[in-house]
């Protein structure tokens, strides 16, 4: 397939973004920027977070999965399933209580500034790593199938992925990405119904439920090994606390739920948006165990990652899925990148430089772009060091992971918060945060190695754990009023 014609539709994806940027543009404010002055409707903010939600990395590896974990990992999915239920009602009645802009301000309410400033700091390091690995992983399949062929470097690819993110999100924030993201949303589930057609129409498959009841590799509940990281148990409480620190205290997801009207509007998205979310993520493993059992059936030597984008783009199965699955891919992508810099742009101007406290409304404008830009030329840098720095891909693996560890202290912040009364001493909450990582970090490598008890996502769970105790260490005397 022509590298030009896949990269005529990579342009042609994004001036259809510009435009959607300029029939979107209000009036260019902060309010507008962060919130979208709180005036969208719930329908397209839930349709919307389906894309930002499963990013480039469910897209490719989530199918490339299936080979190695069956369908373990809906058992994570299903464990979502307690977390919005928990973001329904605990986590957006708080933010629309205090009428939240950034979530992390509520830390200082309850807490003190140095919390908040620490709860806002494990946010910018997390979404600063992990959309950039999410970039990361998209470039080199963009590079791959289209650059590489035309003799365009790497950081070409980069830069130049990023600087059109950049302009299309630079003027009206969180309110073009609101609409960006249902254009996404939708090429990314058509991309998938079409691929899951035109595999089971090569497999010559007559019934797909019928045929998934057949394969190995379609087991989704695993209670036989408790060490193991596949154990349900330790998947489906993970699932809960992902998507409780991922969507409920990620600034990223929750700033979509807080430009709905009212609470109650905030409430509806969540709970479809749960609904469509759990039916996509199964979809998505359906299509895994087709194109596995393609890949055995047509001699094709594609393990993990590389399934999807070699059977799409170098298999006999034509230009249709080419063009599908290079449209699903982006668009799966570039829902979680430009919302990523639309989230870190709102926590660095509010939480961290508290520009709403110390400015103007125009200066307050001037900082923002200035920082959105920051921002982009930060993405950039992380990315190409991902690249040319580290060469080990499992150490790139194991930077990405190591992004989860960071909610940990934002879960156990946020669990003394709602749960307790107790106050603590602002000044030691830093110190325990960082304190508890490390730790956690420790103790999952130590029973790994000496008792082959893996943590895998469950790690989330041990942080959390270890935060909380860490901060009931510091309380003081004093409780706040019931």
């Amino acid at each position: 397939m022509s590298s030009y014609l896949l990269l005529s539709i990579l342009l042609g994806y994004f001036v259809v973004l510009m435009g959607i940027a300029r029939l979107t543009r209000g009036k260019e404010d902060n309010q507008t920027f962060f919130i979208a002055n709180r005036s969208a409707p719930w329908y397209l903010v839930a349709f919307g977070m389906i894309g930002a939600s499963l990013s480039g990395v469910t897209f490719i590896s989530v199918p490339g999965w299936v080979e190695a974990s069956g369908f373990s990992y809906f058992q994570m999915v299903l464990g979502y399933i307690v977390g919005y239920f928990v973001i329904g009602t605990v986590l957006l009645p708080l933010y629309y209580k205090y009428k939240l802009t950034s979530i992390y301000t509520y830390l200082s309410t309850r807490f003190g500034v140095k919390t908040y400033k620490t709860g806002a700091s494990f946010f910018v390091l997390s979404r600063i790593v992990g959309a950039s690995f999410r970039l990361y992983l998209v470039a080199n399949v963009l590079q791959w199938v289209i650059f590489d062929q035309m003799g365009v470097p790497f950081w070409v690819t980069v830069i130049a992925t990023i600087c059109l993110i950049w302009l299309y999100t630079n003027k009206s924030g969180i309110k073009t990405i609101i609409w960006t993201d249902v254009l996404q949303t939708l090429f990314m589930l058509i991309a998938l119904a079409l691929s899951v057609y035109y595999i089971t129409y090569s497999l010559e498959i007559d019934n797909l439920f019928g045929w998934l009841g057949q394969q190995d590799n379609a087991q989704i509940f695993y209670f036989d090994d408790y060490k193991s990281p596949y154990f349900f148990w330790k998947q489906f409480v993970s699932g809960a606390l992902i998507a409780i620190v991922m969507t409920g205290l990620d600034q990223d997801m929750m700033q979509k739920n807080l430009a709905c009207r009212s609470l109650r509007d905030a409430q509806k998205n969540m709970f479809w948006f749960t609904v469509v979310l759990i039916l996509v993520n199964y979809v998505f493993l359906t299509l895994g165990a087709l194109l596995t059992a393609f890949a055995l059936a047509n001699g094709i030597d594609a393990p993990g990652d590389k399934l999807f984008p070699i059977i799409a783009t170098q298999s006999q199965l034509g230009l249709g899925l080419s063009v599908v699955f290079l449209l699903g891919l982006i668009a799966a992508a570039y829902s979680s990148a430009d919302s990523a810099l639309t989230s870190l742009t709102t926590s660095i101007s509010i939480d961290l430089l508290e520009i709403e406290k110390r400015l103007q409304a125009d200066q307050q404008e001037h900082i923002r772009k200035r920082v959105h830009l920051m921002v982009s030329l930060a993405l950039i840098i992380v990315i190409l060091t991902f690249n040319y720095l580290i060469s080990d891909k499992s150490v790139i693996a194991k930077l990405f992971e190591f992004a989860g560890y960071t909610y940990g202290p934002l879960l156990g912040l946020y669990a003394l918060g709602v749960l307790t009364r107790v106050q603590l001493r602002d000044r030691w909450v830093p110190w325990v945060a960082v304190s508890s990582t490390i730790i956690g970090y420790g103790v999952s490598q130590w029973t790994l190695q000496v008792y082959d008890f893996d943590f895998g996502f469950f790690i989330l769970a041990l942080n959390g754990a270890l935060c909380f105790m860490g901060l009931l260490l510091i309380r003081t005397k004093q409780t706040i009023p019931n």
